[in-house]
């Protein structure tokens, strides 16, 4: 990403992660949602938003609720960063599964570890 793109994707993290801090319990239930990054396109038109949902047990659902305040989400957005942008870009939000991925190869590690200490001994 350009120097612009990467300074406008960390604005508008920052502004979207204090809209999901505010809005979080009447449009998310209660559920922690993190912002893990946000990439914007070249024209500032669309951002991916990736979401990290630690302690979430039905993360399905979660994605379904930010979807379906997806609108409103933009909007909020759009009400604090209307003097800084000409046009408001476009939210698309994902799941962040580097998390999980990270547990698994962890769990793989161990396990390749315990195996090595017992064909040691």
């Amino acid at each position: 990403m350009s120097i612009r793109q990467d300074k406008f994707a960390k604005q508008i993290q920052r502004d979207l992660g204090s809209i999901f801090q505010q809005y979080n319990h009447s449009w998310f239930g209660g559920n922690m949602l993190t912002l893990s990054g946000v990439q914007v396109s070249p024209d500032l038109g669309h951002a991916r938003v990736y979401l990290s949902l630690y302690t979430v047990k039905n993360r399905q659902e979660a994605m379904d609720l930010v979807n379906l305040h997806a609108k409103e989400i933009r909007h909020e957005l759009a009400r604090r960063i209307r003097h800084e942008v000409k046009k408001v870009p476009e939210l698309q939000f994902f799941m962040d599964d580097s998390l999980d991925y990270l547990n698994k190869m962890d769990r793989i590690f161990d396990q390749l570890n315990k195996e090595q200490d017992k064909d040691e001994q």
